[in-house]
């Protein structure tokens, strides 16, 4: 029987993190799955559900969870109703958060205890697990869906002058009509760390298995960001996806009870990998 367990850990800075981990109950030991959602995005957002029971069908465990600064809250862990965390996220936070996950999947505290994990990373949290991935041998394979290839990619280089300046920069989130604020602490993070936070740099160095999913009609991250990352590590797998878009064919809400046609090619394709 397909289970869902929640849990909350503290995050950076000791804001909380929401947990869930999906798991069939006669295969409590299954290969676990960590999924890192993107830039706007949280664990609970459309489809994600259904993946995890789709990834719990074919003889995987499958942990979602929030950054702890990715803008929701306990008590709204749909809304962004946490700006203010939201203002002050940076790449170094995701990464601390990550670890955080990572240990607590590793320990045996609270779950049965992974022997490694397995990465999947979406958009922005694709980046985010391609630097940890190869800072982190604890993960024993990655796939990465829509990613990012450099955290600036997110924004036009000319805006950020006026964005130091005046300390933030507001980006839209067209699906609520939310203008979301993030401080230019993120700036100083990318320059403080410039070796670290090079998703490039980073993903030449990772020795795991890799597979790099994109899809070729993704209007948000060109599937251009896909051929720079497998460009840097030939030894990963490469797949552009027909007719994909950024989500897979998700949106949120999501009423339906199956996964949309291209979010199935994407968990198949990623399912024949993680099980070689």
């Amino acid at each position: 029987m397909t289970r869902q367990e929640n849990f909350t850990l503290p995050g950076a800075k000791g804001r909380p993190m929401l947990i869930d981990v999906t798991f069939d109950d006669a295969f409590k030991t299954a290969p676990l799955v960590i999924f890192a959602h993107g830039f706007k995005g949280f664990k609970d957002w459309g489809t994600h559900d259904l993946l995890a029971r789709y990834f719990v069908q074919n003889g995987f465990r499958f942990l979602k969870f929030n950054f702890s600064h990715n803008g929701t809250t306990p008590a709204s862990p749909q809304d962004f109703a946490d700006l203010t965390a939201f203002a002050d996220n940076t790449i170094s936070i995701e990464l601390e958060d990550l670890d955080t996950i990572i240990d607590f999947a590793c320990s045996g505290a609270s779950m049965p205890v992974a022997n490694g994990v397995y990465l999947i990373g979406h958009s922005m949290g694709g980046g985010v697990s391609i630097l940890k991935t190869a800072e982190d041998l604890r993960v024993k394979k990655l796939v990465t869906m829509a990613s990012i290839s450099g955290f600036r990619n997110l924004w036009p280089q000319q805006i950020e002058q006026q964005w130091r300046l005046q300390g933030v920069f507001y980006f839209e989130n067209k699906r609520t009509g939310q203008q979301m604020p993030i401080k230019s602490t993120l700036l100083d993070d990318l320059d403080a760390h410039p070796l670290r936070l090079d998703i490039i740099r980073q993903a030449a160095k990772i020795t795991q298995p890799w597979l790099i999913v994109h899809g070729d009609a993704d209007p948000t991250v060109p599937v251009a960001h896909s051929q720079q990352l497998h460009e840097a590590n030939p030894a990963a797998e490469y797949v552009v996806q027909k007719d994909a878009d950024h989500t897979f064919g998700g949106s949120h809400p999501f009423s339906g009870d199956t996964l949309p046609a291209s979010l199935i090619q994407f968990a198949d394709t990623a399912i024949s990998f993680l099980s070689k």
